[in-house]
This record gives C-alpha cells, sequence and structure tokens, in this order.
C-alpha cells in the first residue's frame, strides 16, 4: 500500500513530482494547449475534408510552432522553479534528469 504524501502544502514536491502552479501560469499553460487542441481539431477536419496537401501542413506547421512554444514556456518556470530550488537544496540528480529531457527535446 502505497504512502500519501503529507507534503500537498509545497509548492514543489519532489518526493511525489507535483508543483503547485499560480492561477496566472495555469491559465497562461491551460490558454496555449487549449489553442494548441483547437489547431489539430482543424488539420484533422482539414484532412477528412480533403484538404489541399500544402494547406494542411501550413496548419501542421504552425501547430508545431504552437506546441515548441508552449515547451519553452514550461521549460523555462521549470528551470527557475524546480530546477533551482532543487540545486540550492543540493539534489544534483536534477541536472542529470533536465539535461536527459534537453537531449529528448532536441532530437
Amino acid at each position: 500500500m502505497e504512502e500519501s504524501c503529507t507534503c500537498h502544502n509545497e509548492t514543489l514536491c519532489t518526493c511525489c513530482k507535483t508543483k503547485l502552479r499560480s492561477e496566472q501560469e495555469l491559465r497562461d499553460l491551460t490558454n496555449r494547449l487549449s489553442r494548441i487542441e483547437g489547431q489539430i481539431r482543424g488539420i484533422r477536419s482539414m484532412v477528412e475534408k480533403d484538404a489541399y496537401c500544402i494547406d494542411i501542413l501550413t496548419q501542421v506547421s504552425a501547430a508545431s510552432a504552437a506546441l515548441n512554444s508552449f515547451t519553452k514556456v514550461l521549460l523555462a518556470s521549470h528551470i527557475k522553479t524546480c530546477v533551482a530550488q532543487d540545486i540550492r537544496d543540493g539534489k544534483d540528480e536534477t541536472i542529470d534528469e533536465l539535461v536527459a529531457m534537453l537531449q529528448k527535446l532536441m532530437r
């Protein structure tokens, strides 16, 4: 039986890998994701309606750019909060985790 986390009042919880986000940050991230979801639904609709390939590819490029922008915002927040705090706390393994994630993102 798993033990419940008792640090749920913490902004950053390394034991259960969570982060409480401000209302503004949460709103920004979810708004970005909603726009991306809309773009993906639009692409699907274009495919279903037999749209011209170049038009679909243009929309795919825009959705990809939006997802990359989301990634940059989330990564910056992660570095400024989670990574910085873990480094201050002497948790150097967080650097390895970040490097591994950056390698995945740069494939």
